[in-house]
């Protein structure tokens, strides 16, 4: 096949391309030019280009940049400042996949008359008895990013290829050194790319959002306990930094955010378990599951059992949950094959309160397991 590698200048993407080319793929590299501010974190920066250009000097393919930029900016900066101002927490790797990754560039790729685009990231692409395909967990659990993929839809997942999926972390990097290319060693990127570890989250925010200072209050009482700097800042399950004086008595944690009143609500560990969660935005690889499934509430985060209710929405925890704060993306797993997912909400399903209620009940007289 011809395939157009994505190399964002990781390990991952470099030994991608080097696996397509031993199993006889005709390989063209590019790297997509995103974010044209500053960056450290290994994703988006210019040397990141460079090292991406020469890995694909090492392999003899040929290498492109590709200006995506403004995408970049109208689907993953904008709604990520525009979450904050809502008080939700977004996850802008996962809106980079669905708008850019995977459309964006695939929509180019097949322009330009490729077969398929492939990535370096960790999870696979399964092909079940029907002939529809899957996303699943990479072999590494640890490095799995299959929950980042979740939108993949049919026609996408014919036309991807995860070729380090079926590898460890050691394994790819092993593999890069035996081929002696200059990322075998260049750490994993960690952070969103587009914010710099010498300006963080709230520096990068400043300039585009008007801060809104806000009172914290007790979730019982409703007496005001404290006071934040900036209400936009701030996500459910938070303890650190909500104004709280300290050796106020047992910890507590956000339950709440509302920024249109400029409050945060603030209650014990107990309060932040629910025993729904209302999902937007849902997608599905195929068809909707019925009966049982598995779901997962952040990149690497505790696989919870429950079940999804379609005709509200709802996700239906088996025993209560830590509540997911809005804006995060909630992904349901059948094992370790994708379903599909959804954009967690701050809404109350009617339906789901009766269940709620009684998962609250069930759970009475034993403790409540922490989330990771």
């Amino acid at each position: 096949m011809n395939v157009m590698v994505a190399m964002s200048g990781g390990v991952d993407s470099s030994v991608a391309a080097a696996l397509l080319m031993e199993q006889g793929h005709d390989v063209t590299g590019v790297t997509m030019k995103l974010w044209g501010g500053d960056s450290d974190t290994g994703c988006c920066s210019v040397s990141d280009v460079d090292d991406a250009r020469r890995v694909a000097r090492m392999l003899g393919i040929d290498h492109h940049v590709f200006n995506f930029g403004d995408r970049f900016d109208t689907d993953v900066v904008a709604p990520y400042v525009d979450a904050h101002r809502h008080g939700h927490t977004p996850n802008p790797c996962i809106e980079c996949n669905r708008h850019v990754k995977f459309d964006k560039l695939l929509v180019r790729a097949r322009a330009l008359g490729f077969d398929a685009i492939a990535t370096g990231h960790h999870a696979r692409v399964v092909t079940r008895d029907d002939g529809t395909r899957r996303v699943a967990r990479g072999v590494d659990h640890a490095k799995d990013q299959s929950y980042v993929l979740y939108m993949l839809t049919q026609p996408q997942l014919r036309a991807t290829l995860l070729p380090v999926g079926d590898m460890t972390k050691d394994e790819v990097r092993a593999r890069a050194a035996a081929l002696g290319l200059p990322t075998a060693v260049k750490p994993d990127s960690q952070d969103v790319c587009f914010i710099t570890s010498s300006v963080g989250r709230a520096g990068f925010l400043e300039s585009r959002v008007a801060f809104t200072p806000g009172r914290v209050v007790d979730g019982v009482s409703g007496a005001q306990v404290g006071q934040v700097e900036a209400v936009e800042l701030v996500t459910v399950g938070q303890r650190r930094g909500v104004g709280l004086p300290g050796g106020s008595g047992a910890p507590r944690y956000v339950t709440n955010v509302d920024v249109p009143r400029a409050t945060v609500t603030v209650g014990p560990a107990s309060d932040l378990y629910d025993g729904h969660v209302v999902l937007r935005d849902v997608v599905w690889t195929d068809t909707p599951p019925a009966g049982p499934v598995s779901a997962q509430c952040s990149a690497h985060g505790t696989v919870k059992a429950a079940t999804f209710d379609e005709s509200t929405r709802t996700l239906l925890w088996d025993e209560p949950h830590r509540r997911v704060a809005p804006g995060q993306a909630v992904v349901l797993y059948d094992g370790d094959a994708v379903l599909g997912g959804g954009i967690a909400t701050s809404g109350v399903s009617r339906k789901s309160v009766g269940s709620s209620t009684s998962a609250g009940r069930r759970s009475q007289g034993r403790s409540v397991e922490s989330h990771a």
